[in-house]
């Protein structure tokens, strides 16, 4: 049975997600992966490799050695045929390149080897590719391939708990308690808008709630200082 409280919960999500959408609308805010994914066609690999790039990397750094990237490559035999140190060149303005360059030319590789040189859209097929855990995975079935998947970030983990929405210490945990949380077919919205929030309004310390379009849901956890 279904208590009165997760009831009133689910009904504030329905609210939330509409607002934010009619805020960031005007804002004409979307985040870096969303924005390549209209640019090329929802090119997965190209989905792929911007989510592995932008670990540890602020979209303003990441997007144009992304484009840089692109320019030269937009499948895994196309990279796999770029050297080593010109592909540690072209990334080299974000953080960990050296790693970076190591990982996209193995998940290239593997998916020349194993899946046709195309990249997988299973969710066990994706997370069997050695550096693909399961937030880059969640993001590529959803953005790519249009398969319901919530994808959890330090935005999204970070904002349902500071909401008061869910109390959750791991982002895993944050995944299982939105699954119940939303219906299958709102998973897919729910990084893009809560990534492009957490960027611009809700942001990790002082965020600007003179300005928050959910205040009405909003419990303000562990918020110290607030604009």
């Amino acid at each position: 049975m279904v208590g009165p409280l997760v009831e009133t919960k689910k009904e504030d999500t329905q609210r939330i997600l509409k607002n934010l959408k009619v805020y960031l609308g005007k804002k004409k805010s979307s985040p870096m992966v969303f924005s390549f994914a209209k640019f090329f066609s929802k090119n997965p690999f190209i989905i792929l490799v911007s989510c592995l790039l932008s670990l540890r990397s602020k979209d303003v750094m990441t997007i144009p050695v992304c484009m840089k990237l692109f320019d030269l490559a937009k499948t895994p035999k196309e990279l796999l045929n770029i050297p080593v140190d010109q592909l540690e060149e072209v990334i080299r303005p974000i953080g960990f390149f050296r790693k970076k360059a190591i990982v996209l030319k193995s998940v290239s590789a593997q998916i020349v080897d194993e899946f046709g040189g195309k990249v997988p859209r299973t969710e066990e097929e994706l997370l069997s590719i050695g550096g693909v855990g399961r937030k880059t995975a969640n993001l590529v079935l959803s953005v790519a391939f249009d398969i319901p998947a919530i994808c959890v970030d330090v935005h999204v983990h970070r904002i349902f708990n500071r909401l008061g929405l869910i109390k959750t210490k791991t982002p895993g945990q944050t995944e299982v308690a939105l699954a119940k949380l939303f219906p299958k077919k709102k998973w897919s919205e729910i990084n893009e808008l809560f990534v492009a929030f957490g960027q611009n309004v809700c942001t990790p310390t002082s965020p600007i709630c003179s300005d928050c379009p959910i205040r009405f849901a909003c419990e303000q956890r562990g918020v110290a200082r607030r604009r």
